[in-house]
């Protein structure tokens, strides 16, 4: 994980991560995540989607059902992509003087990848809320309930927004050591913000 920090810089520390790390991460995190939540998923419904049960269905929906399905599950990620992006933006705004007016949206080209960026300081307790909350509404909420109700194609929904989320919790990561209190401004172009106040605000231990 790659950590850049500037003490002299007027605005602050910056923390942040290499997106293309980020990239590579997310992947590694593929095999524990799908442990954790496929491997119950399975247990539980391994009668229901038998080697025998899965050729069947596909015989019977033909090649129109699957390309129609493939579309679906095409539209359906895409707008989970957007979602993301917009439950960041959503829950900072609460902790905003100018709501949702200090937020804005973009997308990195060269890494296909969307952003949300707060203009306005967050405290760490809040930026990390902001920060966690679309991997745990659009990744661990739907693939709990899929261990649940046995629907696999939430259960694939759930595993990719987990991993869509890792880079989030990267930064989670980094700012565990912080004080909650202590104010962070998100950086206008890199994964990762700006820490305003003093390393002494940093918790004990």
């Amino acid at each position: 994980m790659k950590t850049i920090i500037n003490n002299t810089d007027e605005k602050g520390r910056l923390i942040t991560i290499d997106i293309v790390k980020a990239n590579i991460y997310a992947i590694l995190s593929l095999i524990p995540i799908i442990i954790i939540f496929g491997l119950p998923f399975f247990i539980i419904w391994k009668d229901k989607y038998s080697l025998t049960n899965i050729s069947t269905y596909i015989h019977n929906i033909g090649a129109s059902g699957i390309a129609t399905i493939s579309i679906k599950l095409i539209i359906v990620t895409l707008l989970g992509v957007v979602m993301h992006e917009l439950i960041h933006g959503i829950t900072w705004s609460f902790f905003t003087k100018r709501g949702w007016r200090s937020i804005s949206f973009g997308f990195i080209w060269q890494m296909l990848t969307p952003y949300c960026h707060c203009s306005e300081p967050l405290t760490v307790k809040h930026y990390i809320l902001g920060s966690v909350m679309p991997g745990i509404i659009l990744g661990q909420i739907p693939a709990l309930v899929a261990i649940q109700n046995g629907n696999i194609f939430l259960l694939l929904f759930g595993i990719f927004f987990s991993i869509a989320a890792v880079g989030d919790y990267m930064i989670v990561f980094l700012l565990r050591n912080e004080a909650s209190d202590s104010l962070i401004l998100d950086h206008e172009t890199e994964v990762g913000c700006w820490l305003l106040e003093d390393n002494s605000k940093k918790k004990d231990g």
